[in-house]
């Protein structure tokens, strides 16, 4: 078996349906194997998989699992030289699979691999590439200094926002939303860790891949359009705040040295600042909303 595929999804049927599409098409001649584990979907997704693709190996949880759970589950069945962590949100490119193939058996050293991922609109997404989280990294990114200064590389170390976009180059984390692995990496790595329901788990994945000796990659040669955020919204304060708990799991788990303490202030601060930024937006909206609604009134 030359590939496997996996995809966790979670009541997003419509982007679920358009995304194995793309991966049956972009599979055609590869010997491959696809994994959909559902997550207690209440939209009919299992069904529609069933009826419409009946050569996927559906694996269907009666509770939500979270996300690092629910790949685990078709890790441990995978049977693939290379393994796909795929979002369902997602549709490749003709051709992503047999390029990020010849891309592994080229460089040896590469236990993981991402590519240029660009939204529904065509625009590029930075977690394409991701610096280590380390405490300024951190904190630059979670109080927006790294999208104000997208090219720094003092403040933007975290997207990599210096490094051009269209260049191979090694990265340190690959996004979860589409992360190409060696079934040799992960078996030296290990499952992904269930302490990470929702956000981090790429982040400690990937770097639990370059302890066990290996070296990540961001090979823009293929791209593949990320849709992003379709069943949690991005811009939600509870979606921020779980990725804040990520990333303090990824602290105490990783950096449990003099710059531990540091880094969880920096982020308790950011949290902060990025709460009352959003407090002072949804006042402001709703007294806007209130004064043409009495200038209409």
């Amino acid at each position: 078996m030359d590939l496997s595929v996996i995809i966790v999804s979670y009541n997003v049927r419509y982007f679920l349906e358009q995304c194995l599409l793309s991966v049956i098409k972009a599979s055609e001649g590869i010997d491959c194997e696809i994994f959909v584990v559902d997550n207690n979907s209440v939209d009919g997704s299992c069904s529609m998989v069933k009826n419409e693709f009946p050569g996927i190996k559906l694996i269907i949880n009666h509770t939500n699992r979270g996300f690092s759970a629910a790949n685990n589950q078709a890790l441990q069945l995978a049977t693939g030289r290379f393994i796909l962590i795929l979002n369902p949100d997602t549709i490749v490119e003709e051709d992503t699979f047999r390029k990020c193939i010849s891309f592994m058996e080229q460089y040896p050293d590469a236990g993981a691999v991402g590519v240029r991922m660009t939204d529904g609109k065509g625009r590029f997404l930075p977690e394409s590439k991701r610096g280590i989280p380390g405490p300024g990294t951190a904190f630059y990114k979670m109080i927006g200094l790294s999208y104000l200064f997208p090219k720094s590389k003092r403040f933007n170390k975290y997207y990599l926002g210096y490094l051009d976009e269209k260049k191979t180059t090694k990265a340190d984390i690959i996004a979860g939303a589409f992360m190409f692995l060696r079934r040799e990496a992960v078996r030296k790595t290990g499952l992904l860790d269930e302490n990470f329901f929702m956000y981090g788990e790429d982040i400690d994945y990937s770097y639990r891949i370059l302890q066990a000796g290996f070296s990540n990659y961001y090979f823009p040669g293929t791209n593949i359009i990320h849709f992003k955020g379709q069943s949690t919204s991005k811009e939600n304060l509870n979606v921020f705040i779980a990725f804040y708990k990520a990333m303090i799991i990824f602290v105490h788990k990783h950096l449990s040295n003099g710059n531990s303490k540091i880094l969880i202030i920096l982020i308790k601060i950011a949290i902060i600042l990025s709460a009352g930024l959003s407090f002072v937006i949804r006042v402001f909206t709703l007294n806007i909303n209130r004064k043409c609604v009495r200038k209409t009134s």
